[in-house]
């Protein structure tokens, strides 16, 4: 069994900013926290979380739909967090939620029952992420209609 792995590195800039860096060839990015800790000049790390998830579902799904020669045509994904307190009183991600959207009715998309039932296991993120907090996983047509979650 092979393995790979994936380096970032991060370091402090001032206050509560972080350059994150993923190699040579990517642009790094700056993150930040929200006030009262920070300036919110980038994405907080929950935020970078939800983009993970969000990002590795929709290419899951685009990968399932790939392999069956579908289009979902335009796909677009919204993730959200439900922070709260943990009996400690710290701040913790209580649940995830990704909605994804298909530019397509379903109708249109050949296959697509056995699409849904695969694409989530596609997803290292999420398939990671769930072992610790729960999450449920939308997907909602081009005509509006929620087909999945």
């Amino acid at each position: 069994m092979s393995s790979e792995s994936a380096v970032v590195t991060i370091t402090r800039q001032s206050g509560y900013q972080f350059s994150v860096d993923f190699g040579e060839t990517i642009p790094q990015l700056l993150t930040d926290e929200p006030p009262p800790l920070g300036e919110k000049a980038g994405p907080a790390p929950n935020q970078l979380l939800l983009a993970a998830l969000a990002n590795c579902l929709s290419a899951s799904l685009l990968f399932a739909l790939q392999k069956f020669k579908q289009d979902p045509g335009t796909l677009r994904a919204v993730a959200t967090a439900d922070v709260g307190r943990n009996e400690d009183k710290r701040l913790r991600i209580q649940a995830v939620t990704v909605r994804l959207e298909l530019g397509k009715p379903a109708a249109e998309l050949e296959h697509f029952e056995r699409i849904l039932e695969q694409f989530e296991a596609f997803c290292t993120v999420s398939m990671s992420v769930q072992q610790g907090i729960p999450m449920t996983v939308q997907v909602q047509d081009g005509t509006g209609a929620m087909v999945k979650g």
